[in-house]
């Protein structure tokens, strides 16, 4: 996942495009999958040029988070990226609608609970290290061990 930032502003994915998605209807950064042979970086840059249409020259890590169980009951994993080193202008992204958001707006978004976490850890310079359990879409515990 990335937060791709410019002056105070996050560019955010509303996701309403895709069917069956886990992220419907909420507000998350960019990201997706691996594929065969990539690094962290590698995916996250190809992830960044294919929904956005950006070009990421450089990455931040703030952390990794854990989600047991998340999904038809499997593990996720993700790792947690900003990045303010990019080139490009912002295409249509088929899997929801991308928009600038101002940094003080963020909060006002509807997100996965655990998400606005990581505008905390993109501030405070540490590398964190976290599990998130969720039930019903909701928060039911929350660790974070700091670096």
């Amino acid at each position: 996942m990335c937060y791709i930032k410019r002056n105070h502003q996050t560019l955010m994915l509303h996701r309403i495009k895709k069917e069956n998605d886990i992220n419907a209807g909420k507000w998350i950064g960019v990201g997706g999958k691996f594929e065969a042979g990539e690094s962290a970086e590698d995916c996250m840059k190809r992830e960044i040029l294919e929904e956005t249409g950006l070009t990421a020259h450089s990455l931040k890590l703030h952390g990794f988070v854990m989600f047991p169980q998340l999904y038809h009951g499997q593990d996720e994993g993700m790792f947690v990226y900003t990045c303010t080193d990019f080139s490009g202008e912002v295409h249509e992204c088929n899997e929801g609608v991308l928009q600038w958001i101002d940094d003080e707006h963020i909060s006002d978004l509807p997100m996965w609970e655990g998400d606005y976490h990581f505008f905390d850890w993109m501030k405070d310079g540490h590398f964190h290290s976290a599990k998130i359990f969720y039930q019903d879409d909701h928060v039911i515990e929350y660790q974070d061990h700091i670096y």
